[in-house]
């Protein structure tokens, strides 16, 4: 007759197998038995999302901590409108837009359309929620998809997305628009619907953030196919930097943007630099203490994945996460990815700095050090 160790060590590698087909983070109740399940759910490597859904948990989290659930948002809500909805589904062309710049913060609500939805609200953990709408979704030309997650075409979120988008998320729509490389793909689109005000509206949007060639391009087609255009800047103010015109990532020009807007906020609020250290071990040892914080913030951002040394531990009946340091440090990070070795080669930079190295330099010098660290197998 099995142990109980050997039991749970069976349910792991269950779950193992499922985390390792297409990285599975959402956990359907018809994907294990329910023994297994319950067994997880237990030994805290599940927690419940909504009935019959779950996800995979560190065994130590504590209870109403959000990370896990926050890390795994996305995946699970790909997971479970496929399964909902196929391929009939799409985010709202508002959310798709912020995708599209580059911003993946997890929404209060997650508006999603669907021709089979039911108008009603999906309660998740951590006051988050999911609303679809029974809507039709844009053609399969019209749509991309950005982790899983069905979204409007950067085009047709341009033009379907209501007019204080602009206003209200200027960032994401900056950065979103700098993705533009001409106005082809829009004018198809608006000449098709005869969208005289989004042109206008998307020509003083384009016109804001230095594309003046895309905004004459717009005004000038609509204007030659017989449609009076009044462009006006949806904005209601200047981008606080310049937007690259070559960069095809939408993250560099959101962190262009982010930056200058944060700025000098943040240095109002900067307390007068105190210079080097005069008691450098003492600063040292001030480094030193606050290594654990800062290895448990970092690390806890890691999903929880399965590993075969755990599983082996468990059927060994050798897994003691309250007694055994060994297995406290897989409960609490699994794989630390050389996080140790990296702290090491950190502190060795802030002593050269310490001792009179200019901090640029040693930063530019030592990064790639740093990052090899971070990466070497535990």
């Amino acid at each position: 007759m099995a142990t109980p160790s050997e039991k749970l060590s069976r349910s792991l590698e269950l779950l193992k197998r499922l985390q390792n087909r297409e990285g599975a983070v959402a956990i359907r109740s018809k994907d294990m038995p329910r023994a297994d399940r319950e067994r997880l759910v237990a030994n805290g490597f599940l927690r419940e999302v909504m009935k019959g859904w779950y996800v995979p948990t560190r065994p130590d989290e504590t209870k109403g901590e959000s990370t896990a659930w926050y890390a795994s948002f996305w995946r699970f809500c790909a997971a479970y409108l496929r399964e909902r909805f196929g391929k009939e589904w799409c985010v709202a062309p508002e959310q798709s837009l912020s995708l599209h710049g580059g911003n993946w913060a997890v929404p209060r609500q997650l508006l999603v359309r669907s021709p089979k939805a039911g108008n009603k609200v999906t309660e998740l953990p951590h006051d988050t929620s999911l609303l679809d709408v029974r809507a039709t979704v844009p053609p399969p030309w019209d749509r991309d998809e950005k982790d899983g997650i069905q979204v409007f075409s950067l085009e047709a979120a341009l033009i379907a997305c209501a007019p204080h988008t602009f206003s209200q998320r200027p960032t994401d729509a900056r950065a979103a628009l700098a993705l533009a490389r001409d106005a082809s793909g829009l004018l198809a689109r608006l000449l098709e619907g005869g969208h005289s005000t989004i042109a206008g509206r998307l020509a003083g949007a384009f016109r804001n953030i230095g594309r003046d060639r895309i905004a004459d391009d717009i005004v000038k087609t609509m204007t030659a196919a017989g449609y009076s255009v009044r462009e006006n800047d949806p904005f209601g103010d200047r981008p606080p930097v310049a937007l690259s015109i070559r960069e095809r990532s939408p993250y560099i020009n959101r962190i262009h943007l982010l930056w200058q807007t944060m700025r000098e906020p943040v240095i109002a609020h900067f307390p007068v630099a105190p210079g080097l250290p005069h008691d450098v071990s003492r600063y040292m040892k001030h480094v030193d203490e606050g290594y654990l914080s800062d290895a448990y913030h970092s690390l806890s951002i890691e999903g929880y994945r399965v590993t075969p040394e755990l599983i082996e531990r468990v059927r060994t009946g050798h897994w003691n996460p309250d007694g055994n340091e060994q297995d406290r440090e897989q409960r609490n990070a699994l794989a630390a990815r050389g996080y140790w070795q990296a702290f090491q080669a950190v502190r060795a930079s802030v002593g050269k700095v310490l001792k009179g190295k200019n901090p640029g330099a040693v930063a530019d010098e030592d990064h790639g050090d740093w990052y090899r660290r971070c990466s070497r197998p535990v």
